[in-house]
């Protein structure tokens, strides 16, 4: 986070930005800042899955059994309808 929040002597908040050296967000709520942050969580999760998915071969190739037994990894990947033939 490149900048920090802060509550404003009226009893608001404020967004600071250590970007842009300046306020960006202010006179919020409690409610405002909490809705803000969902709103944008939403957006960085959808761009996540619009354009940074990647293939579940990759799931498969990168896998250790050091936090996740073998038999563990075989029932993820029958729940998730993978079949060792695709």
């Amino acid at each position: 986070m490149a900048g920090f929040v802060s509550k404003q002597p009226n009893g608001l908040y404020c967004r600071f930005s250590t970007v842009t050296d300046c306020p960006t967000t202010w006179n919020m709520t409690r409610e405002d800042y909490i809705n803000m942050k969902m709103q944008e969580a939403k957006e960085d999760a959808e761009d996540v899955l619009d354009n940074y998915l990647k293939p579940f071969d990759m799931v498969m190739d990168m896998y250790y059994p050091n936090n996740m037994t073998k038999e563990e990894f075989d029932k993820f990947l029958e729940e998730t309808g993978y079949s060792k033939g695709e």
